[in-house]
């Protein structure tokens, strides 16, 4: 196999990875072997090649990066926003496809929580609510509550109603994400509906393209951004050297899945399997979507959705000018450029499928990154004091411009969005900003069932027993006075 393997790589002129071959130990040997078969070195010469290409094309471009930009046009544009009826009616549509086992999850999860101060995967972070329930454990319980919710609504029995939940880990996060599951009883959830996947790696390069070693016998590696999603998906859940041949693919497919709800990991308020969101793009019949939240000042740094050269895409807040920035709509007043990027996403399955046949399109973005290696004549480990290669990334959102039919909703920013990104005590985007706009929401929920809550008291909510607000009217004139955790409503009327 080595011979077959070397040989391959050599016709892609990336045969230097067998340099200390006769050096290695035989468990070296079969260390590399099993590497190097796991690395589709024809790809990666690609995804260099038309990173490179994409680089120096925008390079040689005369047209400023402002110029080719564009708000999003009126008709793939949708807002909840002051809009009641449309957000009732798409509830009900989403609804409808959840209870019909039309309905799968998608979470990114590969990140580790070393800003928060943790080693631990990002989803085992506690945020410091009174239950110290971690954020896996909050997306779970939305789950199982929005299967119960559509159950009731389309009459169906709660154990027919199975949204799957596939998890997007990576190599340093999986075993511990795994046992992390396993240690908690799935939180309530079907241990066969939960599906663990790794994020894809590729090979570090040097500057002109050739992969890089980090010892005799191994491979220097990096994560390939979010968007090697799409490529996870195609991948078997094991090892290269396994038989399993099932995908992520290949499973949402035996189980009926049409359409997926996508998401970021770090995001509190993410309603998971969102029915609304379901329900708005297949109303509006779109492969593809985008939730986004409302852009709060022209000099907001964020990625917005808009269009670049006649394209969907996410254009970075460096990448608009001041004019475009304050731009307003002419209709509402609003940012013509407010749809702010929150990583949280709608595709039919026949579009992810549909990804293989283009991906190659897709370039990759070049980190240009100060990266140990071997040296290949002396054999001698180097940690270099200046960037010497290249990590290579693909985005999430750069298969927007590759879809036809395309949907953005707007929704509330302080009801679905509060990223987990910085240490505690930073003040903005970190646990306590978690921790407060969680608790807020949840005293909203309660003031809107007609209950009062006294000032400085914290009620939470557990998402077991609301989804989004709803189901709570039994607490009607209720009033809470002390710390509260709301686990059943029995409980909460004792």
């Amino acid at each position: 196999m080595s011979e077959t393997l070397r040989q391959k790589y050599e016709a892609a002129g990336q045969g230097h990875v067998f340099n200390f071959w006769s050096q290695l130990s035989e468990d070296d040997q079969k260390s590399l072997v099993s590497q190097l078969g796991s690395i589709d070195i024809e790809r990666v010469n690609r995804v260099y090649s038309n990173a490179i290409q994409s680089e120096k094309h925008a390079a040689e471009s005369n047209q400023s990066i402002h110029q080719g930009i564009e708000p999003l046009p009126e008709e793939s544009f949708e807002t909840i926003l002051g809009a009641p009826q449309k957000e009732a009616q798409w509830r009900e549509i989403g609804l409808e496809a959840i209870a019909d086992g039309k309905v799968g999850v998608l979470l990114m999860a590969g990140g580790q929580g070393t800003r928060l101060g943790s080693s631990a995967p990002k989803g085992c972070y506690d945020i410091g609510l009174p239950s110290h329930k971690p954020l896996f454990q909050i997306q779970a319980e939305r789950i199982a509550r929005i299967q119960q919710v559509a159950a009731q609504a389309k009459g169906k029995s709660p154990a027919s109603v199975v949204v799957p939940w596939y998890i997007m880990t990576s190599g340093p996060t999986r075993a511990n994400t795994e046992a992390f599951f396993e240690e908690h009883a799935y939180f309530g959830l079907e241990r066969n509906n939960v599906v663990f996947f790794e994020q894809g790696t590729l090979p570090c390069l040097s500057m002109d393209g050739k992969v890089l070693l980090e010892a005799p016998s191994r491979v220097a590696v990096a994560p390939d951004g979010n968007g090697g999603l799409y490529n996870a998906l195609r991948t078997p859940f094991h090892l290269p050297s396994s038989n399993s041949s099932t995908t992520v693919l290949s499973d949402m497919e035996s189980r009926g899945i049409q359409y997926v709800h996508a998401y970021g990991v770090d995001n509190c308020l993410v309603k998971v399997a969102d029915p609304v969101f379901v329900g708005c793009c297949l109303q509006k019949q779109a492969e593809c979507g985008s939730k986004v939240v409302r852009k709060t000042i022209p000099s907001e740094s964020v990625g917005v959705v808009a269009v670049r050269d006649g394209r969907y895409s996410v254009v970075e807040y460096s990448e608009i000018s001041k004019e475009q920035a304050e731009l307003r709509d002419p209709k509402t007043g609003e940012l013509a450029f407010r749809a702010a990027n929150i990583v949280n996403h709608f595709y039919t399955t026949k579009f992810l499928k549909a990804i293989e046949s283009f991906e190659d399109k897709m370039a990759f973005h070049i980190a240009r990154k100060k990266i140990p290696f071997v040296d290949l004549k002396t054999g001698e480990y180097s940690k270099p004091s200046k960037p010497n290669g290249m990590k290579l990334e693909l985005f999430v959102f750069d298969v927007f411009p590759f879809t036809h039919d395309f949907t953005v909703m707007e929704v509330e920013r302080t009801e679905e969005f509060s990223p987990l990104k910085n240490a505690p005590g930073t003040g903005s985007d970190d646990p306590q900003t978690s921790r407060r706009d969680i608790l807020a929401q949840q005293r909203r929920y309660l003031e809107q069932a007609g209950a009062t809550v006294a000032d400085g008291v914290e009620v939470e909510i557990s998402p077991l027993v609301s989804y989004a607000g709803e189901g709570l009217e039994s607490l009607r004139g209720k009033h809470f006075d002390k710390p509260t955790v709301l686990d059943k409503l029995s409980s909460a009327n004792a």
